[in-house]
């Protein structure tokens, strides 16, 4: 049961590294630095936003309009690293703690 939770810790570690890429990404098509004439850079972000968008949309049904700030990315970020730090971390110590 160890290696399913650290599994689950490796998976949500790379699922945020997704986002944060795909953040970063944004924020770099958004100032014009990169091109998404660029067959590559097209793929990757369509890539990128049929991964994250099942997970954002959720919350932009219920965050409010920002003006062109989209904070669901972060909230999912912030989601993620309670799992990684509280509920994944007490999951395995009560497994450790249960006898097992």
């Amino acid at each position: 049961m160890f290696t399913v939770i650290e599994i689950l810790q490796y998976l949500l570690y790379i699922l945020s590294m997704i986002i944060l890429v795909q953040i970063v990404l944004s924020w770099l098509i958004a100032f014009n630095v990169i091109n998404t004439h660029n067959d590559f850079v097209r793929q990757f972000v369509y890539a990128l936003d049929r991964i994250t968008e099942p997970l954002y949309r959720p919350f932009r049904r219920i965050l409010p309009d920002f003006g062109g700030i989209d904070f669901a990315p972060f909230i999912v970020i912030i989601i993620i690293r309670i799992l990684q730090s509280i509920v994944l971390p007490n999951m395995l110590a009560s497994l450790a703690g249960g006898g097992m």
